[in-house]
């Protein structure tokens, strides 16, 4: 198990470093491109808009491949849609978004986490996802829509911290940032996640078919 999950994982990084690289462009359009005082102010709005989106999804296809591989105890896919959506999704877009700009001492650093700061927006979308998840398994998903919603979303929690100016250097390292924020957790959410509490009988997502 732990030989497929490294596969995955390598299988999945050009994918995620792609996602990273849109992130970077769209953030050097805004920083180099003078329209970081225009997004700024609505860059939080932003966030709370892909965020929630993000744990959605995560919280849909989490509890999709439980439900259709796993027993169905209607308990642990509660307990696996919403950790496996609010808790990574919280690491991904928030925590080591975070971490990165800490590290870079940007200016204006803050952590975001969405459901403690509007728990409205992002719990009830949670629990919608585990629903559907539950009562319609949706086992298709494009994994690179997850990746792209997750980075943007990264993207926006540190263009909140980000000051009026940025150099070459700090754009080399969000955009590692963006990597780690979404490689492990998107692919810890849609690989192992399946894999240890269906014992390994959910396929990876590759080998996923229409339920």
């Amino acid at each position: 198990m732990v030989k497929q999950i490294a596969s995955e994982l390598k299988r999945h990084a050009p994918f995620t470093a792609f996602g990273a690289v849109t992130g970077i462009i769209v953030m050097v359009i805004i920083v180099f491109g003078n329209f970081l005082s225009q997004i700024s102010p609505i860059s939080q709005d932003i966030f709370y808009v892909l965020h929630p989106t993000h744990v959605f999804l995560s919280a849909l296809v989490t509890t999709s491949l439980y439900v259709r591989y796993g027993k169905r105890k209607i308990w642990l896919a509660v307990l696996i849609g919403y950790t496996g959506s609010i808790g990574i999704a919280t690491l991904s877009d928030s925590i080591i978004p975070y971490v990165g700009e800490t590290l870079l001492d940007l200016p204006n650093r803050g952590i975001h986490i969405g459901f403690i700061e509007e728990p409205m927006l992002t719990n009830p979308v949670a629990f919608l996802g585990i629903a559907i998840g539950y009562w319609r398994p949706i086992t298709r998903f494009p994994h690179a829509g997850h990746v792209l919603l997750s980075t943007w979303a990264s993207l926006f929690h540190i263009i909140m911290a980000l000051g009026q100016t940025l150099s070459w250097i700090q754009v080399l390292a969000i955009l590692l940032f963006l990597f780690l924020a979404v490689w492990i957790p998107c692919c810890v959410s849609d690989i192992v996640y399946p894999v240890l509490f269906t014992r390994g009988r959910a396929p990876m997502l590759k080998e996923v078919k229409p339920a």
